[in-house]
């Protein structure tokens, strides 16, 4: 008697049908270990995509530089090494220091300077606080904003300090809800400023912009660089005396403690001498950006007299670095994970030993009827195979309901890719045949004979 595979198959299911609690429970390590693979696995993904939409919303191949309003120099033991870190002068980050990189380094390819102000927002009786932006055209290339409607400001009406602006889809629903807000004007501070353009939509979730230390761009409007140092501030003008007179104030007290936050916040920005808030350089290559980003630091240092009042950050390599650490996390907890599906075929070897055991006689049976040693083989190996293919079903759901679970109450992103499901779900398979292997062996070697007289 010669089995089909259909015969196997329908063999193996009456066999695990007739043992429903021991299949399920030899299942279980099955189940667990596909569950927990795909859920690692969707969490590895997440992370990954996580951190891809970061360097989105930093920008590729970006080097960052802003400024320190306080500085931690002339803290060394020698008091004349301190004295005269006192006297050193530095302009502070200038639109000088913009222009001169891109000149000096060929490497750079754009750059783009910031100036932050919050200012009150006045439109129709609508009134709220944000924060008005100051950059130059390569600004909304280099952080990846597209214009939804309208166009950004022209290069002359950056040359001219045109009152002008591009305002976040956040700012429109707010003041322009059922109007075009183009070529309408908006009061920024005391400047009326005329809406060219609207930017798209940009989802930002609230842990990015704590993680990575961004504003909500939707709330953003954003005006011509010359615009906001002409029309707003521009923090070169301000004066040695006016410093030593926010310094003095500083040292002999606020005041009412009522105001106290407040006269802080002015005192602050009464110290602060830097033209810019930010300037973001995208260099040409990523494999050259810890080099431009030394040569940019040094670059600066003389332009400041050797006084370091800025800092010079690498965006991308600090994201590649947490990529990389959760790469080897996410490894550990898939080696771990993977533990389960090894103890699960172990389980299947076990209960498979025990069950040639038990059904000595019948394998007399058969094989004193015709069946051949391959057919015992097949026989039982379809067992192994059925037991792994049944947990692995129940683990993909397992795993997928496990990564929903995740993602609901940790808050931790979870992506469930097809290629995780198929990979689980094919181990199973194959842990079936690689420890349905000796059962099935056992089985087809014995005597038929001494098999049929087994009690």
């Amino acid at each position: 008697m010669r089995i089909t595979v259909a015969h196997t198959l329908e063999l193996a299911w009456q066999a695990i049908a007739a043992n429903k609690l021991r299949s399920l429970l030899t299942s279980l390590g099955i189940i667990f270990g596909v569950g927990s693979v795909i859920s690692m696995l969707s969490v590895g993904r997440g992370a990954e995509q996580e951190v891809l939409e970061q360097m989105k919303l930093l920008g590729a191949n970006n080097i960052i530089v802003k400024p320190l309003v306080e500085q931690a120099e002339g803290k060394v033991e020698e008091d004349e090494t301190k004295k005269s870190d006192k006297k050193r002068y530095s302009p502070g980050l200038t639109l000088a220091d913009a222009y001169s990189i891109k000149a000096a380094i060929p490497q750079v390819e754009e750059i783009s300077p910031e100036l932050i102000q919050e200012l009150t927002i006045v439109r129709n009786g609508l009134k709220r606080t944000s924060k008005v932006i100051g950059v130059d055209r390569p600004y909304f290339e280099l952080s990846d904003f597209k214009i939804a409607k309208g166009e950004m400001f022209t290069a002359l009406q950056v040359d001219r300090a045109a009152p002008v602006c591009v305002i976040g889809n956040g700012v429109r629903a707010k003041f322009f809800a059922r109007e075009d807000a183009i070529g309408k004007q908006i009061k920024c501070g005391n400047v009326w400023l005329t809406v060219v353009g609207v930017l798209e939509e940009r989802k930002i979730t609230d842990e990015n912009m704590k993680h990575l230390g961004i504003r909500n761009y939707n709330m953003d409007i954003y005006t011509p660089i010359t615009t906001g140092l002409l029309k707003f501030r521009n923090r070169a003008l301000i004066t040695k005396a006016m410093i030593n007179k926010a310094a003095s104030q500083d040292n002999n007290g606020m005041g009412e403690m009522v105001s106290a936050e407040t006269d802080d916040e002015k005192l602050r920005e009464m110290k602060n001498y830097h033209q810019l808030d930010k300037l973001t350089i995208r260099v040409a290559s990523s494999e050259q950006i810890a080099s431009i980003s030394e040569i940019v630091t040094r670059m600066l240092e003389r332009r400041h007299n050797r006084v370091v009042d800025f800092e010079v950050t690498i965006p991308e390599l600090l994201l590649q670095q947490e990529q990389r650490t959760k790469t080897i996390f996410n490894i550990v907890l898939g080696a771990i994970a993977s533990i389960s599906l090894l103890v699960g075929g172990i389980g299947i070897m076990n209960i498979m030993l025990a069950s040639v055991m038990e059904r000595t006689r019948e394998i007399g049976v058969r094989r004193a009827i015709g069946a051949r040693q391959k057919d015992i083989i097949y026989q039982f190996l379809g067992e192994a195979v059925a037991l792994c293919l049944a947990g692995g079903v129940v683990g993909i759901i397992f795993g997928l309901s496990l990564s929903l679970v995740i993602e609901k109450f940790t808050n931790i992103q979870t992506i469930v890719t097809p290629i995780s499901v198929v990979i689980s779900f094919g181990v199973s398979v194959v842990v079936g045949l690689i420890f349905g292997i000796v059962p099935a062996r056992r089985a087809a070697l014995q005597d038929p004979i001494e098999a049929l007289r087994y009690e």
